[in-house]
């Protein structure tokens, strides 16, 4: 696949933040003509769906600035440096949601915007869910309603727009293959 590779001739960081950086790049293209690439490069992320017993989905509604809106989300959360991701998952199950389990399992990572950024999510099913004794703590910036929601529910909400991010879809779509596999 060489001929698709663009070498990079130049990188300038444009700005850092808490959560990504921002670099201009200047690039060779295969064809050896020159362009420009903005590129956030982002430490990664976890995202759990998290089933009860009673399969029941439990997500959260949170306020997102960049949407100027509430969006029900499963729970996610950004990779700290050195973290393993099945760490993270567990952490952020925990503080966003109040809950731990008994069983995490690895689905799927998958990049969210590759066109322009490298985040990239690992997706974790956990059952075997208890509702920890403990307080859940959330992030000193983060506010969330906690949702337990039956698949239908969550289809709803996918049709109502309420659920309108990628790796929540793709959650609810996961779980109704399941579903459909296992008749």
């Amino acid at each position: 696949m060489v001929h698709l590779k663009e070498k990079t001739l130049h990188s300038e960081k444009l700005f850092t933040g808490r959560i990504i950086d921002l670099y201009l790049e200047d690039v060779e293209l295969p064809n050896g003509k020159t362009s420009k690439r903005e590129i956030i490069k982002h430490p990664g992320a976890v995202a759990v769906i998290a089933v009860t017993d009673e399969k029941k989905i439990v997500m959260v509604r949170q306020y997102r600035k960049a949407m100027e809106r509430a969006l029900v989300e499963i729970p996610a959360g950004k990779l700290e440096k050195g973290e393993e991701p099945i760490v993270t998952a567990k952490r952020e199950l925990q503080e966003e949601t109040g809950y731990t389990c008994d069983d995490l399992e690895p689905l799927i990572s998958f990049y969210t915007s590759p066109g322009f950024a490298d985040e990239l999510v690992h997706l974790f099913i956990a059952k075997g869910l208890r509702k920890d004794t403990e307080e859940h703590h959330l992030d000193e910036d983060e506010f969330v309603d906690l949702m337990e929601v039956s698949l239908k529910e969550a289809q709803t909400m996918i049709e109502n727009k309420e659920i309108y991010d990628a790796k929540t879809a793709y959650a609810v779509q996961y779980l109704q293959m399941q579903t459909l596999l296992l008749k």
